[in-house]
């Protein structure tokens, strides 16, 4: 499974060879988090996936990974059964959307809400 990394300024999704192999991609994925415009838990990951796969693999409700466009531009999926998944609606970049299982997606959100938390706020020095 895909390795979710936050840092101040960046999301890291660190692929497996196994997911490069399947996404026929040969990076890992960086978004910055001012691109991040909104992040949602979701239980069925299945009904996010929009448009048509134009690179990757897909076996429907098993597994499916990589990019999937659709007439607005392209989203990246790393969806696996029916594990919990986070989707990140995103302002700019090479994708528009990130659905990414992850058995953290709880974890994600808060470390999202503490780094913008942390950027937003005003020093009171």
């Amino acid at each position: 499974m895909a390795k979710l990394r936050v840092h101040n300024d960046r999301i890291e999704v660190q692929l497996t060879p196994a997911e490069k192999s399947l996404a026929l991609r040969s990076d890992d994925i960086v978004v910055l988090q001012s691109d991040i415009r909104s992040a949602t838990i979701t239980d069925d990951p299945w009904i996010w996936i929009r448009g048509i796969r134009r690179r990757g693999t897909e076996i429907p409700l098993v597994v499916a990974v990589g990019v999937w466009k659709y007439h607005g531009g392209s989203d990246f999926v790393i969806v696996k059964g029916k594990r919990q998944a986070v989707v990140l609606e995103l302002a700019g970049g090479e994708f528009a959307r990130l659905i990414i299982s992850t058995n953290h997606a709880g974890q994600l959100i808060d470390s999202l809400r503490v780094t913008a938390a942390e950027v937003d706020e005003p020093s009171l020095d």
